[in-house]
């Protein structure tokens, strides 16, 4: 099983390089795992939604570029799916079962995902209403797909 983090941007601050290396390295006992950064644009204060557009755009195109015709996509999105951390693991596990080995995930930049990004996601998902720094939110999706393959395995984790 190969688990993929596409996100717009670099962590900058080390307290979430830390956390995010910690669960990778607790990761690499159940999966393949790797992040793939791909780089986020400038937006200038007072942007047109015309000019937020286009940095969506090209911020999406890079994602395209980076997800695999194989793999199964889904996007982080405030409109997606809400679930609990044992319907996650249910969902990982009958994504594989069914023949999924590749599941990519999909962090967007400050201004969100691009259309074209989100047509070709098979899924959305969302962790709450909320709106949550994308670095934030990269360290929660990693413990949840973490806790998601302690659930799997049968193995305790904190409830």
């Amino acid at each position: 099983m190969k688990i993929t983090i596409v996100c717009v941007g670099r962590i900058k601050e080390k307290f979430y390089r830390d956390a995010i290396a910690e669960y990778e390295k607790r990761l690499s006992k159940y999966c393949k795992f790797e992040i793939i950064e791909v780089a986020d644009e400038k937006t200038p204060d007072g942007a047109s939604p015309q000019t937020e557009e286009q940095i969506k755009a090209k911020e999406g195109q890079r994602i395209l570029e980076k997800l695999k015709d194989d793999a199964y996509v889904c996007t982080l999105e405030i409109a997606g799916k809400k679930m609990s951390s044992t319907d996650m693991a249910d969902w990982i596990k009958k994504l594989t079962v069914g023949g999924n080995s590749h599941i990519a995930f999909v962090i967007g930049g400050s201004l969100g995902l691009h259309e074209s990004v989100c047509k070709r996601a098979d899924s959305n998902l969302s962790f709450s209403d909320m709106t949550f720094p994308h670095q934030l939110m990269r360290v929660i999706l990693t413990e949840q797909i973490y806790r998601s393959f302690r659930i799997i395995n049968n193995e305790p984790y904190h409830k």
